[in-house]
């Protein structure tokens, strides 16, 4: 069974992958015509795949899978426009807080676990709380796009509980350090170069949910 579903998730995934693909490379408003896909397949395909296989592995047929998928899915859609464009749209970012939002109460009520929805609010509270701090006080380092996806990761760790929200922020910073780190070192930015952190922050937050089992014991 668990087999089974890895395999359709990864599936599925690839699918997502090239759409999101798609959505990326016509990004904003389609204004390259032209330009079919943000990156060359099947990085993004296959990256996709391998979240939505995660994170079928991590919670196998429940009810809060599709809501763990619908992370990786926005996740990837934002990482590649931030990487490209420097910028985390708010018609994405916001209208992915809501879904992700419906998508936990639907688990949290099937499974009757309000405590779960509660955390997974005040995670989203949380993070959006410090990053925009964070933001207020470097405007140069965070911007409000980062603050407002701090509220949708929030939402997904915050469900996992506090150990994971508190590992997910911090691994976005250390993943942003190492990454600086290593171009610095090939030459590939200066040292007032500026990075987009929403992939850093994203993939600190798959680094969190990955481990979550192990955090939470």
């Amino acid at each position: 069974m668990v087999t089974a579903l890895a395999v359709t998730a990864g599936v599925v995934g690839l699918l997502v992958g090239h759409l999101a693909n798609r959505a990326a490379g016509r990004f904003p408003d389609g204004a390259d015509a032209e330009r079919t896909v943000a990156v060359r397949p099947p990085a993004v395909e296959l990256g996709t795949a391998g979240l939505f296989v995660l994170a079928a592995l991590r919670f196998e047929l429940s009810w809060v899978l599709p809501a763990f998928l619908f992370l990786a899915a926005a996740g990837v859609l934002l990482g590649v426009i931030d990487l490209q464009h420097r910028l985390l749209p708010n018609r994405i970012v916001v209208p992915a807080i809501g879904i992700a939002a419906g998508l936990l109460a639907v688990a949290a009520a099937a499974e009757q676990d309000g405590a779960a929805l509660l955390r997974a609010a005040l995670g989203a509270v949380v993070l959006f709380a410090v990053f925009l701090v964070l933001a207020l006080i470097a405007p140069g380092g965070l911007g409000m796009g980062d603050v407002k996806l701090a509220a949708l990761i929030g939402l997904h760790l915050g469900w996992l509980g506090w150990n994971a929200v508190l590992v997910g922020a911090a691994a976005g910073f250390v993943v942003q350090a190492a990454v600086a780190l290593v171009l610095l070192a090939t030459r590939r930015i200066g040292l007032r170069g500026e990075l987009p952190f929403g992939p850093a922050m994203l993939l600190g937050t798959a680094l969190a949910i990955g481990w979550s089992d192990a955090l939470l014991r």
